[in-house]
């Protein structure tokens, strides 16, 4: 009687299951809406870059103690390998790896730690424009905060009023460098010697800022630039009005669509409610994150 032949017994498949789900909560994670994370790993990335902004700014003081530069120095040494890391992760838990390397925010992350790289390296210390690039840092707090994102839909809610406030504020403005041009070309040549001189005291001026490098002197200079201000106070309110307008908007609709998850919730926990039991319809659901 024959044996059966034995087969070698093949490697186990790799888990795809497991590795899908490491890389969506890993995605969460990063994003602050992991089930039992929540957003600790998104304060700590935002703990990380204020770090780096303080370090940045501390980095330009001249004379500073030589400890304080050693300090200084071994933090940028863990900043780069917080952000490496969280880049690395990112790039690791993006469902479209290479969208997300060449997209905008990839190329924000990926400007948050490798100028710094480039400035360590002893062979282009010269370089010290790449420095400006650490500045990229600080957009990704943008990321996080929910705000941020009401106020840019906001803002897109209304880009075509916008539109139209920045095209008649330019025309205005072209308007006032040149009626200004003619009132004080003879008496002030060096200052409001042409119409894109004159439009620097216009821009100044609708702004309401008032430097006083340039200010007019004759009679009719004068009278024009006391009715200009009353525009320009007038014409400053229509763009705060606009966003205010917008952004009560935008918390309404989004007070809106909690109101109605709640009330889907406990819809849904009534028709889960056994007959006779005593759970409680009434309960508010967990809170909701932002998108």
């Amino acid at each position: 009687m024959t044996e059966p032949t034995r087969t070698a017994a093949k490697p186990p498949r790799r888990d795809r299951a497991g590795t899908s789900r490491l890389r969506r909560e890993t995605h969460l994670a990063l994003e602050g809406r992991h089930p039992w994370l929540g957003r600790s790993v998104a304060l700590a990335v935002q703990a990380v870059i204020v770090v780096a902004a303080i370090s940045f700014a501390l980095a330009t003081v001249r004379g500073l103690p030589p400890l304080v530069a050693r300090v200084l120095t071994w933090v940028e040494y863990a900043l780069l390998l917080a952000f490496a890391l969280e880049y690395a992760m990112r790039v690791y838990a993006a469902p479209r790896r290479l969208g997300y390397v060449l997209s905008f925010w990839g190329l924000v992350d990926l400007c948050a730690w490798l100028p710094t790289l480039l400035v360590m390296n002893a062979g282009i210390q010269s370089v010290r424009a790449l420095r400006l690039l650490q500045l990229f840092r600080l957009l990704k707090l943008w990321r996080h905060a929910d705000a941020i994102g009401r106020l840019r839909r906001a803002v897109a809610s209304i880009k075509e009023e916008l539109a139209v406030y920045v095209v008649l504020s330019s025309v205005l403005i072209y308007f006032c460098a040149a009626c200004i041009y003619f009132f004080e070309r003879d008496a002030q040549p060096e200052v409001f010697g042409s119409i894109p001189n004159a439009m620097w005291w216009a821009i100044v001026t609708f702004t309401t800022v008032g430097y006083g490098d340039a200010y007019p002197i004759t009679l009719g200079g004068r009278l024009f630039t006391a009715a200009m201000l009353f525009v320009a106070l007038g014409l400053l309110a229509v763009p705060t009005g606009l966003l205010t307008s917008a952004y009560g908007r935008e918390l309404a609709h989004r007070a809106a669509e909690r109101q109605a998850e709640r009330a889907a919730y406990r819809r849904a926990l009534h028709r889960r409610r056994p007959r006779g039991g005593s759970a409680r319809a009434d309960t508010d659901p967990p809170a909701a994150e932002d998108e």
